[in-house]
């Protein structure tokens, strides 16, 4: 069974790279063989649930499909994983290396200063904190920092890491090449910020037509030609509406915070 998942292991070559960058420290046959086995019983579980309402064995016959389905939803745990590492990291990105730029000008050795930014910050001081857990055994700082570099799950963490990398190899001053950096950061985080306000006012629009404005004189057009028609409009026609509305909404406030950019300015 697990050469099968060795198998199955090269169908995703980016795998062992993405769970990584998640700060997921497993191999990838057994992330496989976990998602494997959740979506197993997942499938497994709605098939029972489907049994128990029709009585029909054919409920068995799409049993391959949901499984497969579960497999795939569950196998993107780690990018949700990451998704949201990112998102953290954005946050704080400008806080940090503002952090260690002050550190930095004010005589800190940066080992010191990344020991501290590793302290303040929770997501990206566990990057400086990998960093400082390789220089203690022994690897050269420039090693270190470049191995951070090609693991940094957002270009910003990259640049920085890059930046510092290379002020170090070519003895520069590291202080004043970070705050061309994070000034370039703080102009784009604003850009985004912009763009973001701007597709406000279209998508409140949209949903007050579609939730709001749709449901309310679509039920009351209802409820004039069920008086007209003869049509029997009981509770469970409404409870539906109401379900169906309420799903919208939801869904429109999970577009508006995917589209709100991780910027904490």
């Amino acid at each position: 069974m697990v050469s099968a998942y060795k198998v199955l292991a090269r169908q995703f070559p980016d795998l062992p790279f993405q769970l990584r960058q998640a700060r997921m420290d497993e191999a990838p046959e057994s992330y496989l063989r976990r998602a494997v086995m959740i979506g197993l019983f997942v499938a497994l579980a709605i098939c029972l649930i489907l049994f128990g309402f029709t009585k029909s064995p054919k409920v068995l016959l799409i049993f391959p499909v949901l499984w497969i389905g579960a497999f795939f939803y569950f196998l993107n745990y780690a990018q949700a994983r990451l998704a949201k590492i990112r998102r953290d990291v954005s946050k704080e990105i400008v806080f940090a290396g503002r952090f260690l730029i002050i550190e930095l000008q004010s005589g800190v050795p940066m080992y010191e200063a990344f020991a501290n930014i590793a302290k303040q910050y929770p997501t990206i001081g566990k990057y400086f904190s990998e960093i400082l857990r390789r220089v203690d055994l022994g690897t050269p700082m420039d090693e270190a920092l470049n191995e951070a570099v090609q693991l940094a799950p957002t270009n910003d963490l990259r640049r920085m890491f890059w930046q510092i990398l290379n002020s170090l190899k070519t003895g520069s001053e590291i202080s004043s090449a970070l705050m061309n950096v994070f000034d370039q950061i703080v102009r784009e985080q604003q850009i985004a910020v912009k763009e973001y306000g701007r597709k406000l006012n279209p998508m409140a629009m949209f949903y007050m037509m579609i939730a709001v404005i749709v449901p309310s004189l679509g039920t009351i057009m209802l409820i004039v030609l069920s008086t007209f028609l003869g049509l029997d409009l009981n509770v469970l026609f409404f409870s539906i509406i109401i379900g169906v509305n309420v799903i919208v909404q939801l869904m429109f406030l999970a577009v508006i915070k995917a589209q709100r950019p991780p910027v904490d300015l």
